[in-house]
């Protein structure tokens, strides 16, 4: 029988050595078994309270390839310490035909041999409960304290042998600097794209993105306030930032969050980038005004007529886009569904890997290349510490990818000529006012839109050329806005360059 090895230490007291040990015991126990081991699966500082660990998810995921009968643990409570989640996931072994074996533990596979195995498991979960209390006791103490419970610091700070926190002054001048410059009127984006320009990272060796640098601007630690389960101790922290630049920040992240945001409330325009003028041929603009009255308009928009070069008319956005929507729906006949499905299904199997299996593969190889140059900096004798754990956090990185490929192909796998089939059928039958359907339709159909006085000229996906409908009538197509005057306030974005010939 094929086996494969799951181990896994937690991250309170055991250690890298309690892998070794657990893997010893279980190949000792295969051998003598006459199991083939074929694989092993490592879970390192992963509590057994949950079943989101990465290297258990992809074992139960592997599953599925029915290259294994039997997951072999040290003993019971290395695969779960929570029933449920163990009963969960033993189910979807068992529905792929692989078992649960304990190499120290004599469980038979009669009645007797599942009554052990329940009491076994509820034992894990027990301890695990009593454990966490242990832990969670020893965690309170460490707060009186002022002391590190484990998690991260945050950039600026460090934690000795004896959990205390110190003041990293290199981290420490960047915390400041991002600081200042927000509080004298920098903007969030200027800043971010400054900082990864410059390859610095947050306290988790990340780029900064626009979250990561909010929660530093409100992190309290930095004005000398130790915090747990929402308590703040005053002075528990070495301080970093002033007070008074702390309050400054505070008062503008607040005045930013106050103002109304510019997206707040915009209107999906379903038509931008794909609608132009028919005398002009610039692209037309969804715009939002509103008139004298106070009352709202959305409506498309020449580029040409905003320069005073085309006199072609607004239109309102809901007509023009209810009749193309219509248009569409009218080609998604039965015999169009089963031509449209034949095409997907060729491109699947004939375009080999997906956008996004690509993307996944190319952050794999970017991965690779990255913990390559890191080792060779590792054999030049640069920071040790430094290298090791920005390697560990790379491989960390690596596994995940890994993880997400394998799930992407096993999709791309999935892409059979019925699934497609059926997704168009359901397409189908939505409802016209669906906003889904509204969006597939024009993205799956619509090449480009020509609009004329009176009627309009669709260009549609269709093979290696787009094909055209011509001359689709619209009933009161120049409809303006008679008793309102109207400023555009707001446009819809443009993505596209020009109009395809």
């Amino acid at each position: 029988m094929n086996v494969v090895i799951y181990a896994r230490f937690s991250s309170h007291s055991q250690t890298e050595q309690s892998i070794e040990g657990q893997l010893k015991v279980c190949n000792e126990y295969a051998a003598a078994n006459n199991y083939v081991v074929v694989g092993e699966y490592i879970d390192r500082a992963q509590s057994g309270t949950t079943d989101n660990r990465t290297e258990f998810q992809r074992m139960i995921a592997d599953s599925d390839r029915h290259t294994f009968e039997g997951v072999l643990v040290y003993q019971l409570d290395r695969f779960a310490r929570n029933r449920y989640d163990s009963a969960i996931n033993k189910a979807k072994l068992k529905k792929n035909g692989v078992r649960v074996l304990s190499a120290k533990e004599n469980i038979s596979d009669d009645a007797s041999g599942i009554l052990v195995e329940g009491v076994l498991e509820s034992m894990a979960e027990y301890y695990s409960v009593e454990l966490s209390q242990k832990i969670h006791r020893g965690m309170q103490i460490n707060a009186q304290k002022c002391l590190s419970n484990g998690s991260n610091p945050g950039l600026g700070y460090k934690v000795d042998s004896e959990r205390r926190f110190y003041v990293d002054e290199d981290e420490a001048k960047i915390v400041r600097e991002i600081f200042h410059r927000y509080a004298s009127g920098e903007t969030v984006a200027d800043i971010i794209r400054d900082l990864n320009s410059r390859k610095i990272t947050t306290s988790l060796g990340r780029e900064f993105n626009k979250n990561s640098l909010h929660r530093l601007l409100r992190n309290r630690r930095y004005i000398g306030m130790y915090i747990y389960k929402g308590e703040e101790t005053p002075g528990g922290m070495p301080q970093i930032v002033d007070d008074g630049l702390f309050e400054r920040v505070q008062n503008i992240l607040d005045r930013n969050k106050a103002a109304p945001a510019r997206s707040r409330g915009k209107q999906e325009y379903l038509l931008t980038t794909k609608l132009f003028c028919g005398h002009c041929k610039e692209m037309m603009t969804g715009c939002t005004g509103t008139g004298k009255h106070g009352n709202k308009y959305h409506y498309y928009i020449c580029n040409g007529a905003k320069k005073k070069v085309c006199d072609k008319k607004t239109i309102q956005k809901a007509l023009i886009e209810e009749r193309v929507v219509q248009a569409c729906s009218e080609l998604l006949t039965e015999e169009k569904v089963k031509y449209i499905a034949d095409q997907v299904y060729a491109a699947c199997k004939n375009d080999g890997d997906l956008l996004s299996v690509k993307r996944l593969k190319a952050a794999l190889k970017e991965a690779d290349s990255a913990i390559e140059n890191l080792w060779v900096a590792l054999e030049k004798g640069q920071s040790v510490d430094m290298i090791t754990e920005r390697i560990h956090k790379r491989e960390a990185e690596k596994k995940e990818l890994e993880k997400q490929l394998a799930i992407e192909i096993k999709k791309q796998s999935g892409m059979e000529y019925s699934v497609i089939l059926s997704f168009l059928d359901y397409l189908r039958m939505l409802p016209n006012d669906n906003e889904y359907k509204r969006r597939a339709l024009v993205n799956i159909f619509i090449n480009a839109i020509y609009l004329y006085d009176g009627y309009f000229t669709m260009i549609l996906n269709a093979g290696n050329r787009p094909l055209s409908i011509e001359n689709i009538p619209l009933d009161d197509i120049e409809k303006t806005f008679e008793n309102d005057d109207v400023g555009c306030s707001s446009n819809s974005q443009l993505v596209a360059d020009a109009p395809p010939k």
